[in-house]
């Protein structure tokens, strides 16, 4: 794939309409190996089936840990530009989206070094869907209090329903790291929510 013009995801909206090659139908049905392989080829159609299985999720979690669409976005391109200019290196020790969120987390860290994160301006997937707007604002408010470290693992585990297994390795932490930075993340977060309704 040639990296030297626009990449083929650039202005494709938020959730990876892709406008340039369409995967063909037997090719969006191929296991993640072998689209890794193909895409190491440089089988465009391939890569563009990876991007649309996780590029939603990796919006996803830059949002809520940059609280910035924009930035989001931002994080989102940067990761798929580098997962496919480096993907001869994927060693396959490891799964492809584990090895992507690596990429992912790592770039919303550069990120954080350079900016400080906001309140995020989405709901919480897990919030219920009538639940009081100010209930929702308070969820984002404490998220967004979180310390960093907390935040990407409530976020990976609660928002997108990753594994302890798939977090550890994301993070590159071990799996009991991330499952008591859980604990102490969702301890904060009721203590934030706590404080802020007693003040109301």
């Amino acid at each position: 794939m040639n990296f030297s013009r626009q990449p083929f995801w650039s202005n494709a909206g938020l959730w990876g309409k892709i406008g340039v090659l369409m995967p063909d139908t037997q090719t969006a049905k191929l296991d993640e190996r072998t689209l890794v392989e193909s895409s190491v080829k440089g089988d465009e159609g391939a890569m563009q089936v990876l991007y649309r299985r996780h590029s939603g999720k990796i919006y996803g979690l830059a949002l809520r840990m940059t609280g910035s669409p924009a930035d989001a976005e931002d994080i989102v391109q940067d990761t798929f530009m580098r997962a496919f200019q480096h993907l001869g290196k994927f060693r396959r020790d490891s799964s492809f989206s584990t090895w992507l969120y690596r990429i992912a987390v790592n770039r919303t860290r550069d990120w954080a070094k350079k900016r400080k994160p906001t309140s995020p301006e989405v709901e919480i997937a897990q919030a219920p869907r009538q639940a009081d707007a100010m209930v929702g604002k308070r969820l984002e408010k404490a998220l967004g209090r979180l310390p960093f470290g907390y935040r990407e693992v409530l976020v990976l585990h609660d928002v997108l329903g990753m594994r302890h297994a798939e977090i550890g390795p994301a993070l590159g932490i071990k799996a009991g790291t991330s499952k008591s930075q859980l604990h102490k993340a969702r301890a904060s977060m009721r203590q934030m929510l706590t404080n802020a309704q007693g003040a109301s």
